[in-house]
């Protein structure tokens, strides 16, 4: 344990009215801390007249007392210990509740304020043409089908909720190149066939298969790794000539 200092935990999942933790070891509900340096695991008990949590080191007179948390938080001052020793070994930290860190929150959400403030930045700077390959890289939409404004909506709420996600889309040197093959299967000129399992060229000269698709992929995977082959290179430039 560290410097003394007021604590609060919270739990995991919602804020209930009152939820009480168990506070004592039983055979439904154990509680048990394992000590390395001792190679054995100690019993856990919360009583409010001991100086320690491990049931080794207690007297034989034992006050229990409930730990309740209220609206989901439970503040324990620096002038309980004990408590704070016994939620630091409880088995349930870290799963049904876990110490609240504001420093360390506080550099989270500004973290996260930072990405957001700098995927908005981003996005005012993107073209049309960008906004588009967003559309079909992030969406698996045709851009052709909405109008400027709806994509520019789209990508920017994309954006403001996922700004993680929309950077590295941005900075992703196979945007462009992810967005032609979307452009080939929009325009016909590549079709899945056969349940989604096969890929097939659609072109005035060409109607052949291209691919099997392999389990677990997608027609647009399977295309896109057709076109990084050498076998691939030919028809990317005959696709490429059909779109300009």
């Amino acid at each position: 344990m560290s410097t003394p200092k007021e604590r609060v935990y919270k739990l995991i999942q919602g804020s209930p009215l009152s939820y009480t933790l168990s506070s004592r070891n039983t055979e439904s509900s154990p509680l048990m801390h394992f000590d390395e340096t001792k190679n054995s695991n100690r019993t856990l008990r919360y009583a409010t007249n001991q100086k320690s949590c491990f049931e080794d080191e207690q007297d034989g007179n034992i006050l229990l007392s409930p730990i309740v948390f209220v609206d989901g938080l439970l503040v324990v001052p620096k002038n309980n210990p004990v408590l704070q020793q016994f939620l630091h070994y409880h088995p349930m930290r870290d799963r049904v509740f876990y110490e609240v860190d504001l420093v360390k929150d506080a550099q989270k959400e500004m973290e996260e304020l930072d990405l957001e403030s700098d995927a908005m930045i981003a996005v005012r700077k993107l073209s049309i043409e960008e906004v588009e390959m967003l559309t079909r890289t992030l969406f698996g939409k045709d851009p052709e089908r909405e109008d400027t404004a709806v994509l520019m909506r789209n990508v920017k709420v994309f954006a403001k909720n996922n700004p993680k996600d929309f950077l590295a889309a941005i900075n992703d040197p196979e945007l462009s190149f992810q967005s032609k093959v979307r452009v080939f299967f929009d325009k016909g000129l590549l079709s899945p066939r056969n349940s989604n399992k096969e890929v097939w060229f659609n072109t005035p000269g060409n109607k052949k298969k291209m691919a099997s698709v392999a389990f677990n992929n997608s027609p647009f995977d399977t295309a896109i790794a057709y076109f990084k082959s050498e076998e691939g290179v030919e028809s990317l430039k005959a696709l490429e000539s059909l779109i300009q």
